[in-house]
């Protein structure tokens, strides 16, 4: 497993839905339990301090000195060195459904445990009224 099943996680339905048409053979180890697991609720009804899809946070990594700023994205949109992380690696995956203050824990390829603390959501399309990003 590359991350933990024990932190709460919150997921709306459209989320839960499009992750699943991306099928779970490409989803890193644990990742569908995770989701399986989540809460589910409509778009409209998120709250605002939860990493949805496309949410642009600020991640401060256990021993950085600074917050790294990324969005979350689905695979097609991922641009690593422009912050845009893919849902499907293993940081991405630990983030999903995290509240502001929560802490994600994933295992990065190489097999090294890395943790980071949600600073802030800078971004959340719901909380704009974009319940269809």
């Amino acid at each position: 497993m590359s991350f933990s099943l024990g932190v709460d996680r919150i997921v709306t339905e459209l989320d839960f839905v499009r992750l699943h048409k991306l099928g779970t053979s490409h989803m890193p180890a644990g990742f569908p339990d995770v989701l399986e697991l989540a809460e589910q609720v409509a778009s409209p009804v998120v709250p605002p301090d939860v990493v949805t899809m496309y949410s642009q946070i600020d991640l401060l990594e256990a021993g950085a000195d600074r917050p790294r700023r990324l969005t979350l994205c689905y695979p097609q949109d991922a641009e690593p060195a422009q912050g845009f992380i893919s849902v499907l690696s293993p940081l991405g995956a630990s983030l999903l459904g995290l509240r502001v203050g929560a802490r994600a824990r994933w295992r990065t390829p190489q097999g090294e445990q890395r943790q980071a603390r949600v600073l802030a959501i800078l971004f959340q399309p719901e909380a704009s009224g974009d319940y269809t990003t």
